[in-house]
């Protein structure tokens, strides 16, 4: 049996397939067309998981979307109309769009099931936030758990809670459109003057270099008991709820900034206030999940949506929470809802037992040499050929050493939005300016935005603390007291507030990078290197040949290991 899942086809919209084995293929639309914005049907993405399938369209058995267009109107119809006598003009408007939404989702439908031969039968739309949950709790590796998902409003809504056992999940509670901390915390990446929707990553880390002066207003604004859900105070907002910054007054004034001035507050400010909302995001999840804990005695938690793409959170969650275990789906976002839907249908038609836990995320597309050397010889590009794997890594760790960085592009890319070995830029954590090299040549991005570190699983304990989730990179690790002092000379670019981006490599998932990374100790400090997303700055990942080769040329990459073909710069 054959499974399409696709995401909402919003934004992140992406496709995933299923068989019997588990999750066969799965890739965002974004990363095939090469651009971030991409909403509609997920058309590369959906060839791309039939052809790695070996099946056409008339071999599906189904095709489950990420989302109830007919319920997401309903709930946004609903919460518009409340608001209506409060702010009539933008109601009205907000009305309209959403009913605009519905239809272009409606038609969406019509389109995939025309694509599917005309059966509507084959096509079954399933709760945006029910598929988030489904994607965490079905890719954990728990029989039984509460799992919860907290987005912007996905469906109409906010927030997710379930209990998950075998292979049904029950909704115990929903959080409604605005209560949403997700929402709230693009409000607030647009104050500090950051791109909403695409750049909150860059809020959480500013966050680390600042004071939580503000905390206690934050987590007042957003928490109505510390038992209670996220739940926002309306004073604090205008009325209209619009797109655009949607603070009132009343906050300015609290916070003791003018309106005026939210587009070039002082760098200090700024930092202050990252670092105070991303606290305050952090009190309310942990008061509310915990109480959760409670009262389900749930032992497992799994978690998904937007929200959890930050580490730093997640983090606190292990830390300051009950659970003895917390799984955060790796592709926490929009496109992590394609697997999340399939799995619902997988289950609701019969398809047997639990599916297995995600063991990997190397369901992108991967390559030939013999179609790497013809990208190669089309670009006219100069290349040396490795006759062997050990011939690979000793050329790639001669570069390291030399302190050059080195673009790893092998096997299958990844899902999600974090490198994990695949589609990596590399480097030596103790090269002279490594991230400086990174940041100004390479990835154009601040300076207070960490690295990432790479490391083999059975080495992890002699120099890191750190949970299960580092496998996916979706959490925070603790150096030992011994990598404290060898990341000494290079912290700033590594450690935050005492933690560092720590992804533990299993030798299972990925032998070929495993091996280096064991290499690389020999000849070094320790068997850990950099790990970067091997992208040009404003793209998604690399995928195809063509996009290493030219990110490798327009940027200030030193080498690139492409398959077997190892290309240098003078």
């Amino acid at each position: 049996m054959y499974i399409l899942g696709l995401s909402a086809m919003e934004h992140d919209s992406s496709a995933a397939i299923v068989g019997d084995s588990g999750p066969i293929a799965a890739i965002e639309e974004g990363k095939l067309s090469r651009t971030r914005a991409v909403t509609g049907i997920p058309r590369l993405a959906i060839q791309f998981c039939l052809d790695q399938a070996g099946i056409k369209w008339q071999s599906v058995d189904r095709i489950a979307i990420a989302s109830r267009p007919g319920r997401a109107w309903f709930r946004t119809a609903l919460f518009r109309t409340r608001l209506a006598p409060l702010a009539p003009v933008s109601s009205i408007y907000f009305l309209n769009k959403a009913s605009g939404d519905l239809g272009r989702e409606l038609n969406n439908f019509r389109l995939v099931r025309g694509m599917a031969g005309g059966r509507p039968d084959r096509v079954q739309g399933f709760d945006h936030h029910l598929c988030h949950a489904a994607s965490a709790f079905f890719a954990s590796p728990f029989d039984r758990a509460l799992s919860v998902t907290l987005d912007e409003h996905g469906d109409g809504r906010s927030g997710f809670v379930g209990l998950a056992d075998g292979s049904q999940i029950r909704e115990n509670a929903g959080i409604n459109f605005p209560h949403s901390l997700a929402w709230v915390y693009s409000q607030i990446t647009r104050l500090l003057g950051f791109r909403p929707h695409g750049d909150e990553h860059k809020t959480q880390w500013l966050s680390a270099t600042g004071d939580p002066v503000f905390a206690d207003f934050f987590t007042s604004m957003l928490q109505r008991t510390p038992q209670s859900p996220p739940h926002l105070k309306s004073k604090y907002f205008r009325r209209d709820f619009a797109g655009e910054l949607s603070f009132s007054d009343e906050f300015y004034r609290t916070l003791g900034i003018s309106r005026d001035a939210e587009t070039h507050l002082e760098t200090r400010l700024r930092a202050n206030i990252a670092a105070s909302f991303q606290q305050a995001c952090a009190n309310v999840a942990v008061d509310w999940l915990e109480t959760l804990r409670k009262q389900t005695g749930e032992r497992q938690l799994c978690v998904a949506g937007g929200l959890f793409l930050n580490p730093l959170l997640v983090a606190d969650l292990e830390e300051k929470t009950g659970f003895e275990n917390v799984f955060v789906q790796p592709a926490a976002g929009n496109e992590g809802t394609a697997l999340g839907a399939a799995w619902l249908s997988w289950h609701q038609s019969g398809g047997g037992a639990r599916v297995a836990p995600l063991e990997s995320l190397y369901l992108g597309p991967s390559f030939s040499n013999e179609q790497i050397k013809q990208v190669l010889d089309n670009c006219k590009a100069a290349y040396h050929w490795c006759d062997s794997e050990d011939q690979k890594i000793d050329n790639v760790l001669r570069l390291l050493q030399a302190g050059k960085i080195v673009a790893w592009f092998q096997g299958a890319a990844e899902f999600g939005p974090r490198a994990l070995g695949n589609r990596s830029l590399l480097a030596s954590p103790w090269a002279p300016y490594v991230t400086e090299n990174l940041n100004d040549f390479v990835k154009h991005r601040e300076s207070y935005r960490p690295f990432a570190l790479s490391i083999p699983a059975e080495d992890c304990p002699e120099f890191f603390e750190c949970s299960t989730s580092g496998r996916f990179m979706t959490t925070m690790a603790t150096p030992t007291a011994k990598m404290r002092k060898l990341l000494e000379p290079v912290a700033p670019g590594f450690v935050v507030r005492d933690s560092v981006r720590l992804h533990v490599v299993p030798r299972e998932d990925n032998p070929l990078f495993w091996k280096l990374l064991k290499r690389s100790g020999e000849k070094g400090p320790a068997p850990i290197l950099v790990n970067a997303s091997f992208n040009l700055f404003g793209e998604p990942l690399v995928i195809t040949p063509r996009d290493a080769v030219r990110s490798y040329f327009c940027s200030g990459v030193d080498a690139l290991m492409a398959g077997s073909f190892l290309l240098t710069k003078r």
